[in-house]
């Protein structure tokens, strides 16, 4: 695989780290890389060789609309595609088919697909859900997918696979209205908080403010916090996060569409 492009939206990394893994199996002599998870990510490409692996969380089913927004400057000449959704162990849904279908119209050919298991959002140390996955066998799966991948492009198999997933989608997930808090306590206004934040929702001066109105409840910051000072708790993500923590407690395998 002479070249490949890497374009992903990963606030927390598990989806970095699963379409790296995947670059990896493939082999690629020269990578390019459109990170799209900070505010600052909307680059213009018109991708014309090689291949492309285009990596998304799964937000309630659904790529995330930030993604969406933030990939409208990308646009390719028949590259081929494979697609990777990323989800907390509960479903992956519709995703790898809109995904499919944002790709194909963006002008990639869409020549496989596959479905991990990353660390949910919502997990916490209390409630853990899918903790530290993508784990070391995560990542040799995604290696051998990836070599897989390349097997495919060198037989000059171009064709697109059947996906999992309905259309129309499902309704997507409404954020909003809340926002992770801080405990002043705790916190050192490192400011790891606000660099981390996908959509530019925090502020930090003498404390740390939140426009709650731009959250998508991503926990990126929760994540990026090493004192702890960072939660999202209120009472219905409380609810939502035992129960996925009760429903999804048996780990999943990686699935692969070729």
């Amino acid at each position: 695989m002479p070249k490949l492009h890497l374009i992903y939206f990963s606030p927390t990394g598990t989806t970095r780290k699963t379409v790296t893994g995947i670059a990896g199996g493939m082999g690629a002599g020269q990578t390019t890389t459109y990170d799209l998870t900070l505010p600052d990510a909307m680059p213009e490409a018109v991708l014309k060789d090689g291949a492309a692996i285009i990596g998304v969380p799964v937000y309630a089913g659904r790529v995330p609309e930030l993604f969406l927004r933030r990939l409208r400057g990308i646009s390719s000449c028949g590259v081929p595609a494979v697609l990777v959704a990323v989800y907390g162990n509960r479903a992956f849904e519709d995703a790898l088919v809109e995904l499919r279908d944002v790709a194909t119209a963006k002008g990639f050919k869409v020549i496989a697909a596959a479905a991990f298991i990353g660390e949910h959002s919502f997990s916490t140390s209390t409630l853990p859900i899918a903790t530290g996955r993508p784990d070391g066998d995560d990542l040799k799966l995604a290696a051998v997918f990836g070599e897989r991948v390349a097997a495919k492009i060198a037989r000059g198999a171009l064709d697109t696979p059947m996906i999992d997933g309905q259309t129309p989608y499902r309704e997507g997930m409404k954020a909003g209205k809340m926002a992770p808090e801080t405990d002043s306590a705790a916190c050192t206004l490192c400011g790891a908080c606000a660099t981390a934040c996908p959509v530019g929702a925090i502020r930090v001066a003498a404390r740390v403010t939140t426009d709650a109105a731009g959250c998508i409840w991503c926990c990126a910051c929760v994540k990026a916090c090493k004192t702890g000072a960072r939660t999202l708790n209120p009472p219905g993500i409380v609810a939502l996060r035992e129960r996925l923590h009760d429903q999804c407690g048996t780990p999943k395998a990686p699935r692969f569409f070729l």
